[in-house]
């Protein structure tokens, strides 16, 4: 066994970490036969004596494509027979087995719709064969069918929030902080709450898909915790998402929340220093939700970087202000899904010839030349009617959200007195301004940090400044041709051309294989 598997084990248990999914959730059926078994019992032997229980993603198709099966249907004997000794011989070899982690009728996973049966069937199939042995089965709520829904943010509620009630007691829900996919910005699920009889599991991505990758220093404990304090209403004013997912349904059974790992193999495991704060937050939160992410941000930089007062206090301002800054150089106004093509790297507000719709920035920013946002008048009928008042008048929504809610004119006047034409100009200015302004604090702490890390850091912060700019400009650009406006007096627009910006290909991004 890698030692490699230890020392990860090891600092895990220092955050409160008990659990552990080995496998990919786009799964592959090879890992539940024999010789991938004994791999994970090993790493099981490994993880134990530090209170890790690992758990397996289990692909819904596996009895077809590893015995033949003429059929995966939950409801079918053989099929539940398959399962059942499957179950038997994971825990005959891994005694303190977790249980399953399932993605299922999702971005093309195999699941029970393809036989005509609802998430709960699939669910209870696997949760009846896991029960014997303490078992649990995590279900996943992202779903993203082939077929192009009503609109995209909509579909897990539309699946899910009719099936409350009907899952085993060893079932939970697991559903992701906002209702489309880890955006740099996006409102709580609407299905927090709206499950009262269902165990739920909040999924937050660790890793930073949507928010510059390893380079980019965007501190993500502040994002986690905006979700987390945001108010449901489902009993009253005070339901936060804390507080639900916190509390055993019917006053048992377990609690969660689980995290997209952003480790690798670099030494420092994250690429980047500043991401194992990342890693450092979600343990803290899984445990304390209503911790704030400041002392969390404190607490780390005292073990990580300094106990010196003005050290900490300098870092922890540019923690503080990262996300911010990243949600505004990409992402500003609650616009959502701006990026490039085949990754997830760069901006693309212009991609518009993809097959599916709602793979195409278009489709989310909807971009006309009488204004810009997504109108989800009908998603909003999904929250609590505490939460549809506040959101659904454009003038009363919060900026920050506006455009993932309403379709706004282009002159339409905002709080700062600008127009949202210039407000979302303002907005990409500014977080480049912010960029460079942490840069200079680092900087500053040149004689306060040891040359190798104060050196790979800036070097990662010199990458974040010109690609924030490259955002920027691009996306500017693209909009200023839709919406036909004047650049602001207060931009200066690049020497590249928006051609020259689409143009740009990016075959060796983060993701791109």
């Amino acid at each position: 066994v890698d030692p490699r598997i230890t020392d990860y084990a090891r600092a895990n248990a220092s955050i409160g970490i008990n659990g552990s999914v080995l496998t990919n959730v786009n799964a592959n059926a090879s890992v539940l036969t024999t010789p991938y078994i004994e791999k994970a019992a090993a790493i099981a032997d490994t993880l134990r004596p530090y209170g890790i229980q690992v758990y397996l993603t289990a692909r819904f198709s596996a009895p077809i494509e590893l015995d033949g099966l003429s059929t995966a249907d939950p409801l079918d004997p053989r099929v539940q027979a398959w399962w059942n000794q499957k179950a038997r011989e994971i825990y005959a070899r891994i005694p303190d087995f977790g249980g399953f982690l399932v993605k299922a009728n999702s971005e093309g996973q195999p699941g029970p719709q393809n036989y005509g049966r609802s998430h709960a069937d699939g669910a209870n199939m696997l949760a009846t064969a896991l029960g014997p042995h303490r078992g649990i089965v995590i279900w996943r709520a992202f779903v993203y069918s082939n077929e192009v829904p009503r609109d995209r943010a909509m579909q897990a509620f539309d699946e899910f929030q009719p099936l409350d009630g009907k899952f085993l007691p060893n079932v939970m829900v697991q559903v992701k902080n906002g209702p489309v996919d880890f955006q740099p910005r996006e409102p709580f699920h609407p299905l927090f709450g709206a499950m009262p009889k269902t165990a739920q599991v909040l999924e937050v991505q660790i890793t930073k898909e949507y928010l510059g990758f390893a380079t980019h220093l965007a501190y993500l404990g502040s994002m986690w915790e905006e979700v987390l304090r945001s108010d449901t209403f489902t009993k009253g004013e005070g339901s936060t998402v804390a507080k639900l997912i916190s509390t055993p349904v019917d006053g048992n059974g377990e609690t969660g929340m689980a995290g997209v790992a952003n480790i690798g193999s670099d030494r420092n495991w994250c690429g980047s220093q500043f991401d194992q704060a990342n890693w450092y937050a979600f343990g803290r939160l899984a445990w304390e939700p209503t911790l704030s992410s400041e002392q969390i941000a404190n607490e780390w930089i005292r073990q990580t970087f300094s106990r010196k007062p003005g050290v900490v206090k300098t870092i922890s301002d540019m923690m503080m202000r990262s996300r911010e800054a990243v949600v505004d150089t990409m992402t500003p106004l609650g616009l959502a899904h701006l990026m490039a093509t085949g990754h997830h790297y760069g901006p693309g507000p212009w991609v518009d010839d993809l097959p599916r719709k709602d793979w195409n920035p278009t489709y989310f920013h909807r971009a006309t030349k009488d204004g810009i946002g997504f109108d989800r008048s009908q998603a909003l009928l999904q929250y609590r009617p505490e939460v549809r008042e506040l959101w659904a008048d454009p003038r009363r929504t919060p900026e920050n959200l506006l455009l993932w809610f309403h379709h706004v004119g282009w002159d339409q006047s905002m709080k700062s007195g600008r127009s949202l034409w210039e407000e979302l100009v303002f907005r990409y200015m500014r977080g480049v301004s912010e960029v460079e302004s942490i840069q200079k604090q680092w900087a500053g702490l040149r004689a306060d940090i040891d040359p190798s890390r104060h050196a790979e850091i800036s070097r990662f912060l010199e990458i974040q400044a010109k690609e924030s700019a490259w955002w920027r400009d691009a996306c500017v650009l693209y909009f200023q041709s839709v919406s036909g406006r004047e650049f602001p007096k207060f931009y200066r627009p690049p020497s590249t051309t928006l051609e020259e910006f689409k143009k740009m290909k990016h075959p060796y991004a983060p993701g791109n294989g």
